[in-house]
């Protein structure tokens, strides 16, 4: 390919993955809509935003770091993601319980304020040139390399109880397809820092797809199955109660016992009535 043609490949791949990161910033809309109108966290922690804004840092940091390698797409795509990771984590303060809301402080304080704030310290003031790049690309190799890996705790939860309830399945296929986006994007700049963990986020993907595919499968046949059984119990449980009760022996006869005392005593009142009235006296006709 020509200097030209790599280029416009090179800008495409990164527009196209401006695109889906940016899709996959607001995957969690819907979360913190549901903690609006409810006015409560409801359980949810902010480890995820916290981790998420520390990374988009990291990757600023590298790509100023690199001014030769023109890693525009990397400065533009994580700038908005800080950018919407905090509005994240100041929602999640808003609402948060007091001990919830310590630990976030806590951990912004530990991992963005502190670790990040110390990492740029020590970077630009023990090390100088193209080994400040370096240092910080392979900060940002390993704890890509973390994050990408950390979807295998899902993974085993989904095998253990052979359900995709927390895997949603356009999460995982976006988060694929970003991972393509920046592979590309990494490989056409020649940047191994970029590259490198977005193989191992485009294979996790991949299995991640793979596994909702299959226990989705299952999980629907188990669904199918236990309703047909709650439809079988049902009409048992209807057709008993339709069913005449079962008697013995011995209440068939006390049965029969009482209608005879029944009839004979109909019959009786009847012969009674009868005789009463051959014993009336007669009523004399007058010839006129």
């Amino acid at each position: 390919m020509t200097g030209i043609s790599i280029h416009v490949w090179t800008s495409a791949f990164g527009v196209l993955g401006n695109i889906v990161s940016f899709m996959v910033f607001l995957s969690p809309l819907p979360t913190f809509y549901s903690i609006y109108k409810k006015k409560s966290t409801e359980g949810y922690q902010a480890i995820p935003y916290v981790v998420a804004l520390f990374s988009c840092l990291l990757w600023i940091y590298y790509a100023l770091l690199m001014p030769q390698s023109n890693l525009i797409f990397i400065i533009t795509i994580n700038t908005i993601g800080c950018f919407i990771e905090t509005i994240y984590v100041g929602i999640y303060l808003f609402y948060a319980p007091k001990k919830a809301r310590v630990q976030t402080v806590k951990m912004l304080l530990l991992l963005v304020v502190g670790g990040f704030g110390a990492m740029v310290l020590v970077i630009q003031f023990l090390f100088k040139g193209a080994v400040r790049g370096q240092i910080v690309g392979w900060i940002c190799l390993v704890f890509s390399v973390c994050t990408f890996a950390a979807p295998l705790c899902i993974l085993r939860k989904v095998i253990k109880t052979k359900s995709v309830e927390y895997m949603p399945f356009f999460l995982s296929f976006f988060l694929t397809l970003n991972a393509v986006m920046w592979f590309f994007y990494g490989l056409l700049k020649r940047d191994k820092i970029v590259a490198i963990p977005n193989i191992l986020g485009f294979i996790f993907g991949i299995l991640q797809m793979i596994l909702y595919v299959v226990y989705n499968k299952k999980e629907k046949n188990v669904i199918k199955e236990q309703k047909l059984r709650e439809l079988q119990n049902h009409v048992i449980i209807s057709d008993e109660q339709k069913k005449l009760p079962q008697l013995t022996e011995e209440q068939i006869i006390d049965i029969v016992k009482l209608g005879a005392i029944v009839y004979s005593e109909k019959f009786n009142a009847r012969g009674t009535e009868a005789a009463k009235v051959e014993n009336m006296p007669k009523l004399q006709t007058v010839d006129v």
